[in-house]
């Protein structure tokens, strides 16, 4: 199967986009308005993107999720992509990004950037990031509403790594798949959330 990724990263290319400049980040912007939705299954099997069985931290992973918690939750992320934040009882937690709107992951990620390893945008590069950094800086307000807890369990697929390089693809992507909710009703609670 082809790689949405790589397809998007070589039109790209031939645009003549600066990765992580903000005229690609717009491009990317528009070019996943147009897709709708695409389906979990589709991005699973997405031929670049790197089994782990386990998320490690400071890196971005996508998976299937089924709460276990969902008949009491108010809604819920059915195909999370996190940021993975650190190890928790029976499982990890991890910033699900799409509890906030894609320009809002932008500027998010953007600030989370700075605590980087390296700026390669390769298989070297994470964030170093962890709850206690997160909650102590003001500027990192919006990871509120993304920060969840995932139960090992209740994974219901592979887990698979998305490489930074593929970050500002990954973030723009309509692949939520919120339960219960539509993704708007979500994006302004979060809102909510974070500006309090």
């Amino acid at each position: 199967m082809g790689s949405l990724f790589q397809k998007l990263q070589a039109e790209a290319r031939r645009k003549g986009l600066v990765a992580r400049s903000e005229e690609s980040r717009e491009w990317f912007r528009e070019k996943a308005r147009g897709l709708r939705t695409v389906k979990p299954a589709r991005i699973l099997k997405d031929d670049t993107l790197v089994d782990r069985p386990r998320p490690l931290p400071g890196r971005m992973f996508m998976f299937t999720y089924d709460p276990k918690y969902r008949e009491t939750l108010p809604y819920y992320d059915t195909f999370p992509l996190i940021l993975m934040v650190e190890p928790a009882d029976k499982g990890f937690y991890g910033l699900n990004l799409h509890y906030i709107p894609p320009m809002v992951r932008a500027q998010l990620l953007d600030k989370l950037m700075e605590t980087a390893n390296n700026t390669r945008f390769d298989a070297t590069t994470k964030l170093k990031i962890n709850y206690n950094l997160l909650s102590s800086v003001r500027n990192y307000r919006e990871f509120e509403p993304c920060f969840k807890h995932y139960l090992t369990r209740h994974l219901t697929s592979r887990v698979v790594q998305i490489n930074p390089s593929e970050w500002d693809i990954a973030i723009f992507l309509p692949t939520e798949q919120f339960q219960k909710k539509t993704k708007q009703y979500v994006w302004n609670q979060s809102k909510k959330m974070y500006r309090s």
